[in-house]
């Protein structure tokens, strides 16, 4: 019988990597928000994390992160070429 809180496959010693975590969230969360920012770290979490793989799990992850860091890269330059060809950047507030 296991003990309270705990059972034999929730005890085991393999954790996934907390990089390739924060590169998934990064590069998920950068296809809504702030993807010039959250792209390129989630690309970084990513590697690092990929060069981690043979301590931790989570390699694919990371590679997932990777991945969703370029879009995330891809679609601000995207976002960008279409907002300089509408006639550029424009804050107007008011009525």
């Amino acid at each position: 019988m296991a003990s309270y809180g705990g059972s034999s496959a929730a005890s085991s010693s393999s954790r996934t990597n907390g990089l390739a975590i924060a590169s998934l969230c990064c590069g998920i969360v950068g296809l809504f928000i702030l993807n010039i920012i959250l792209g390129p770290l989630a690309i970084i979490f990513g590697a690092v994390a990929r060069r981690q793989a043979a301590v931790k799990t989570g390699a694919g992850m990371a590679k997932a992160g990777i991945i969703l860091g370029i879009v995330d890269v891809v679609l601000w330059l995207v976002l960008l070429i279409v907002a300089a060809n509408n006639g550029g950047f424009g804050w107007y507030v008011g009525g």
